[in-house]
């Protein structure tokens, strides 16, 4: 993994020099590997909007079909149209933009963890904090930890009835992923009743995200994994979001980060703007 973030940085460069900062390759990235996943592995996106026809398109009119592909996909119904919310298309140079393309086809993403692309997001965010003297501002925990902490949980969907799964500060959403992973190494997917896929899917995991960037990765990354990608963007603190009673919250607070001056209306006993003792 660390040697498909290496390659993928090492172009980040080159780009810089067309006037794309870190930030805005970074996103750019993530829609063209959401592209390229969701192709790999059989995940329907509209013929005229995947990858195969981006990847096609002549180099005359590369560009001009990227952002007709980048504007399709934000007029689509359902969530597709959340991911690719108000996108804006960063390179502006058809070479470049070819060979960022075919960089990303050189790898054969399916061997990897369906997380992968919340991986290599946290892997170049954590690449721009090293060269920005204020650092990206974002934490993110690290995936055996995560592992770890699913299988001390064992969050099971149907435990009981109403039972879910929330992360209250979900970044990429690693700890969903992975908590749905865990269900599927442990149980026949395929032995679930048609009510039981639908609860699994739909009505079992849940988070929330401050961030734009990280909650549109995290949608990414529940939509590949064929999840309902119930993120609401907000804080958890000052906004938290109206659901149920949850059974099981696996969340790692936002380390590192002060809050405002205001502190949220509700009952706690000591104020304080640090964040991870509020949370």
């Amino acid at each position: 993994m660390s040697n498909i973030v290496n390659k993928l940085w090492g172009f980040c460069h080159t780009l810089r020099h067309e006037g794309v900062d870190y930030a805005d390759y970074i996103e750019e990235l993530t829609y063209l590997l959401f592209l390229k996943i969701a192709e790999e592995r059989s995940i329907e996106i509209p013929e005229k909007l995947n990858w195969v026809s981006l990847t096609t398109s002549s180099d005359k009119n590369l560009l001009e079909n990227y952002n007709v592909i980048l504007k399709g996909l934000s007029e689509q119904q359902g969530i597709l149209r959340e991911i690719f919310s108000e996108p804006i298309a960063k390179i502006h140079n058809s070479s470049s933009l070819r060979k960022l393309l075919n960089l990303i086809d050189e790898v054969n993403w399916s061997n990897y963890d369906l997380d992968v692309l919340g991986a290599t997001f946290e892997g170049l965010l954590e690449k721009a904090a090293s060269e920005s003297k204020k650092g990206a501002g974002q934490y993110f925990t690290p995936r055996p930890l995560i592992r770890s902490i699913v299988n001390v949980m064992k969050p099971n969907p149907f435990e009981t009835p109403t039972f879910k799964v929330s992360d209250v500060a979900c970044g990429t959403a690693g700890f969903i992923t992975e908590s749905y992973e865990w269900f599927k190494k442990k149980h026949d997917y395929q032995e679930l009743s048609k009510k039981q896929k639908q609860k699994l899917l739909n009505e079992t995991y849940y988070g929330q995200e401050l961030v734009i960037r990280p909650r549109r990765l995290a949608m990414m990354n529940l939509y590949l994994h064929g999840l309902s990608p119930n993120i609401e963007l907000g804080d958890t603190i000052y906004e938290p979001r109206p659901v149920e009673l949850v059974s099981c919250i696996l969340t790692n607070p936002p380390f590192g980060t002060r809050g405002a001056d205001n502190i949220p209306d509700r009952d706690f006993k000591v104020k304080t703007t640090n964040k991870q003792l509020n949370l």
